[in-house]
């Protein structure tokens, strides 16, 4: 059966760094591991520094006021879900403009979240 989707099946078809889709690679060779060169300097660099700070390959390390941001959007986006998921159990208020609007309120609140680059920032 064949997936009609276009997400990737495993990891390993995204970048290690940025985590973005791979484009499909045909022929002989290596599998892709980065989208970019960026992608694979920065995760040179990053691996060089992890050794400076002996830190272990799950560990990272994040400025605190982009962890904050990203945590006050992560709030925003679950409040959004719990004001939808009430709506919907509601079933005398849930009319098609305020689903509409329920589904308006989510698409904003979840856009930040998926805009948000970590990625680190020029040395």
């Amino acid at each position: 059966m064949m997936k009609s989707d276009k997400r990737p099946d495993k990891a390993s078809d995204r970048c290690r760094w940025c985590r973005r889709v791979l484009a499909a690679k045909t022929g002989p060779g290596r599998p892709r591991e980065f989208c970019s060169q960026a992608c694979r300097q920065w995760d040179w660099v990053a691996s060089q520094r992890s050794k400076e700070l002996a830190l272990t390959e799950n560990e990272l390390v994040v400025a605190r006021d982009e962890l904050d941001d990203l945590k006050d959007k992560i709030y925003v986006l679950s409040c959004a879900i719990e004001d939808v998921r009430s709506d919907v159990s509601t079933k005398s208020r849930a009319t098609r403009e305020t689903l509409q609007e329920d589904l308006k309120w989510l698409i904003e609140s979840a856009e930040p979240v998926i805009a948000s680059d970590l990625r680190p920032q020029a040395l």
